[in-house]
C-alpha cells in the first residue's frame, strides 16, 4: 500500500510573489544598513577584513534586486511563448546570483593575498580597533537571523531563489565569524599576528566561493536539463510500476523547470483494453505522482500495448 506523504502548503502565484518580495525587501534594507556600517567600522577600526565584509553585504543589493525582479516573472502563468511556464527565469536568476558571489569572492581573495604577501615581506599593518570588532559581532547576529527568516519563507512558498538568497545571508554570517576571529587575533595577539586580518579576508572569500558553488551547481544542472536525482526517480519508478493496469513502462525522462517537475514516459497496457480504460490508467498514475510530488508536476504519458517484454523489479522494460 502506497504511503501517503504530507506535502508542503501550496500558495497561488500572487501570494508566492508577495511573500518572496516581502522577505527580500526586509533583507534588502538590513543589508543596506549593515553594509554601510561595516565599511565605516572597517575604515574607523582599521580592518581590511571588515571593509571586505561590508562590500560583501552591499553586494547583496544586487542579488536582492535580482530576486525581487525575477521571482515575479518566474511565477507568471504559461502562455503561447512559454508553454511550460516561466520557471527557468528563476533558475537563471539563481545562476546569476551564484556568479555575482563568485566574482565578489575573487576580488576579496586577490586583495587578501596581496596584503598577506606584503605583511610577510615587511609591510607594517595597523592594529584593528574596537569598532571593527563590535561590528563583526552585530553582523553575525543580524545575518544569522536573516538566514533563518528568509529560508523559512523560501521553503514555505517552495522558491529555490529565495532559499538560495537565504544561504547567501548565511555566507555573510560565516564570513563575519571569520572576520571576528581575524580582527580579534590581530588586536590581542601582538604585532606579528596582525596578518590575521587580511588572512580573515581570504577565508571570507572561500566561504563565499563555497556558497556560490552550492547554489550555482543545481541551477546550471537545471538549465542544462539534467534529470532529477536517482532517489527521486526510483520513487517515481515504484509509483508507476505499482499502478494497477500498467504491465510495464519505459522511455522515462524527468527534469525540473523552476518550481515544476516535468516527466515523460510510456506505459504498456493490455492490448485488448479499451481506449477509455487505458486513459483512466494514465490519469491514475498521474494522480499518484502528483499526490507524492505536488500539483506542480506535469506528466506526458504515451500509451502502448504490452506484448510480454521482460521487465525489471520496477516493471521497467527496454
Amino acid at each position: 500500500m502506497e504511503t501517503e506523504i504530507k506535502q508542503p502548503a501550496r500558495y497561488d502565484a500572487a501570494t508566492t510573489v508577495k511573500v518572496a518580495r516581502h522577505v527580500t525587501w526586509v533583507g534588502f534594507w538590513i543589508n543596506a544598513l549593515l553594509g554601510t556600517l561595516k565599511i565605516i567600522a572597517g575604515i574607523v577600526g582599521r580592518s581590511s577584513a571588515m571593509i571586505a565584509d561590508g562590500v560583501h553585504s552591499l553586494s547583496d543589493f544586487v542579488t536582492d534586486i535580482i530576486v525581487i525582479i525575477f521571482v515575479g516573472i518566474s511565477r507568471k502563468k504559461a502562455d503561447d511563448k512559454y508553454q511550460y511556464g516561466h520557471g527557468k527565469y528563476e533558475t537563471f536568476a539563481t545562476m546569476l546570483l551564484a556568479m555575482i558571489l563568485a566574482i565578489v569572492a575573487a576580488i576579496f581573495m586577490v586583495d587578501g593575498i596581496e596584503q598577506t604577501y606584503a605583511a610577510f615581506h615587511g609591510k607594517h599593518l595597523e592594529r584593528p580597533t574596537w569598532p571593527a570588532l563590535a561590528m563583526a559581532v552585530v553582523s553575525i547576529g543580524a545575518k544569522e537571523w536573516l538566514f533563518h527568516y528568509t529560508r523559512r519563507a523560501g521553503e514555505r512558498i517552495d522558491s529555490p531563489i529565495v532559499i538560495a538568497n537565504a544561504w547567501h545571508h548565511r555566507s555573510d554570517a560565516l564570513s563575519s565569524a571569520a572576520t571576528l576571529v581575524g580582527i580579534a587575533g590581530a588586536m590581542f595577539l601582538g604585532e606579528k599576528w596582525r596578518v590575521l586580518d587580511p588572512i580573515a579576508a581570504i577565508i571570507v572569500s572561500l566561504f563565499i566561493l563555497l556558497v556560490s558553488y552550492q547554489i550555482g551547481r543545481p541551477a546550471i544542472r537545471e538549465l542544462l536539463e539534467a534529470s532529477l536525482p536517482m532517489e527521486t526517480k526510483e520513487i517515481m519508478y515504484r509509483i508507476i510500476g505499482t499502478t494497477p493496469g500498467i504491465e510495464a513502462f519505459h522511455h522515462f525522462a524527468c527534469r525540473r523547470n523552476g518550481d515544476k517537475i516535468l516527466t515523460d514516459f510510456h506505459i504498456k497496457v493490455n492490448p485488448e483494453m479499451t481506449v477509455e480504460h487505458a486513459h483512466h490508467i494514465a490519469s491514475e498514475v498521474e494522480r499518484r505522482l502528483r499526490r507524492r510530488f505536488g500539483d506542480n508536476l506535469i506528466s506526458t504519458i504515451h500509451i502502448e500495448p504490452y506484448h510480454g517484454q521482460p521487465v525489471d523489479e520496477n516493471r521497467m522494460c527496454r
